[in-house]
């Protein structure tokens, strides 16, 4: 009887459960509420099957328990039983599967009349993209990619001068409107993750996957990366503001076009610089020490080494560091910096110099 009475608290405590648990659904903040409704009626699925299940085990024990002089009965066939099972199973897995196939047909039918936007992932950071005035992308090619070409946009292609592009993690939308992302990464797999939209799509190196939703509510929404990409996994975060349109169309109108971008000066762009290399996921300027030590307040300081010796965070240092992080590694750190030789001499003087000011 001791299972039976296990057996039954741990039922009726998994029924309770799931019926005052406080892990519920973030709140919907796009159109994808079918989306919900999908998962609820898998978890209503399930929730019946598990009760059944369970319920039948529990009275096949009580019923069926040992008595003195009692044998068990074989019985080879019960046809009645069995079209029983096999009709109230498929209709279980129909009820299970439907709403899944139709709500992915759904997700995948790209709307035409939506606003496009690129979205690249790269370790650890989300950068975007958007078509300028003749609504058409400049190609790419990953053999462009540069610190200074971060979308390896070609120079040659007159459609893409006009492209805005967005070197920072947050991006704004417009609220009510249709929105295709255009998803791509630039080394491993990554995965775009917005809770409150529901929308979740995979970035395969080499290829582009899509999502749409439309954003219903003002306000700001963080994205994460759902694919563990890497040690800085955790701090590949970004943001999404969800604006009215005339907001939406002032702040687009403040981003820098891919030829603004081929055109501007390095100095005073180290914070910039770094924002598109992805150096923020790693070090902050915040004080917070994460995958790397924080750079606020740090320059001028010693710093103990894996070795045992210190050194003077000083210019030729932070220099030192960005072209071959592993020379000097600090105590408690993971060499797995990666090496930054391709950069120009006066954009790794205008990090050095954005790292300078983060201290008193």
């Amino acid at each position: 009887m001791a299972f039976v009475i296990v057996a039954t608290i741990i039922v009726i405590g998994t029924v309770l459960w799931n019926a005052v648990s406080p892990w519920w659904f973030t709140p919907l903040a796009s159109n994808w509420g079918f989306l919900d409704t999908t998962i609820i009626i898998s978890l209503w699925v399930c929730g019946v099957a598990f009760v059944a299940v369970s319920g039948f085990i529990i009275y096949c024990v009580i019923k069926f328990r040992y008595k003195e002089g009692h044998k068990a009965q074989y019985q080879p066939e019960n046809t009645k039983l069995e079209v029983i099972l096999t009709v109230v199973t498929t209709i279980g897995v129909v009820v299970l599967l439907a709403p899944g196939l139709i709500a992915w047909n759904m997700y995948i039918q790209l709307p035409d009349d939506a606003l496009e936007v690129e979205g690249v992932g790269q370790q650890w950071v989300w950068t975007y993209r958007f078509p300028g005035e003749d609504g058409i992308y400049g190609n790419t090619n990953g053999r462009l990619f540069s610190s200074k070409n971060t979308f390896g946009i070609d120079p040659n292609d007159p459609n893409g001068q006009d492209d805005i592009l967005i070197r920072s993690a947050e991006v704004h939308l417009p609220i009510n409107e249709k929105v295709v992302f255009q998803l791509r990464s630039k080394d491993v797999l990554h995965d775009f993750y917005i809770p409150q939209f529901r929308a979740k799509m995979d970035l395969v190196p080499g290829q582009q996957s899509n999502l749409w939703f439309e954003p219903t509510l003002l306000g700001t929404y963080e994205v994460a990366c759902a694919e563990y990409c890497g040690t800085g996994h955790y701090a590949m975060r970004g943001l999404i503001t969800v604006d009215t349109r005339e907001d939406f169309d002032a702040w687009l109108a403040e981003q820098p076009t891919f030829f603004e971008t081929l055109n501007e000066g390095v100095e005073g762009q180290g914070k910039q610089i770094a924002q598109t290399l992805g150096c923020v996921a790693c070090h902050s300027d915040d004080g917070v020490n994460g995958i790397g030590p924080t750079w606020k307040n740090t320059f001028g300081t010693e710093r103990l080494l894996d070795t045992g010796e210190t050194v003077v965070i000083d210019e030729a240092y932070i220099k030192e560091s960005i072209v071959n992080p592993v020379a000097k590694i600090g105590s408690g750190y993971a060499p797995v910096m990666p090496a930054y030789a391709t950069l120009s001499e006066e954009e790794i003087d205008a990090i050095t110099d954005y790292i300078k000011t983060l201290s008193d």
